[in-house]
């Protein structure tokens, strides 16, 4: 089983675009929040030290939106073994219904923090993002 990561996200004034909700770049903003917020929290403190992370893809479905002062619950996980030094991580954002408004698939680069280069994602490195919910 993959861990699962939640983190509430309010939308305030500067989120709102012309339409009224949320603009899709704040979205974005919020992916990777999480998926630092989750790395941060889980990830063992000397792979911290050791690692950092790059976007290589965003894959973004839209099914809806939010309105200032509306919240969303995001909920993140790692979908699947890493392939050498990435990894794809999903980002579901569900509504006060409960519905997901907001899909994303997004792959993730590992790189070593020192030389600033490509490193494998070695199993230990994952490990701690794969079993019990960690919200």
């Amino acid at each position: 089983m993959t861990a699962r990561f939640t983190r509430t996200f309010t939308a305030e004034p500067q989120h709102i675009d012309e339409l009224g909700h949320v603009n899709n770049a704040v979205w974005v903003s919020w992916v990777q929040d999480i998926a630092t917020a989750h790395w941060d929290a889980v990830a063992r403190p000397q792979d911290r030290a050791a690692f950092f992370w790059v976007v290589v893809r965003h894959e973004i479905d839209y099914r809806g939106n939010i309105a200032e002062g509306e919240s969303v619950t995001g909920e993140t996980w790692i979908d699947g073994a890493a392939q050498g030094a990435t990894s794809i991580r999903r980002v579901d954002f569900h509504g006060a219904a409960g519905k997901v408004i907001i899909s994303a698939r997004t792959n993730w680069a590992m790189l070593d923090r020192e030389t600033q280069r490509l490193v494998r994602v070695r199993p230990e490195v994952i490990a701690p993002f794969i079993g019990p919910n960690t919200d």
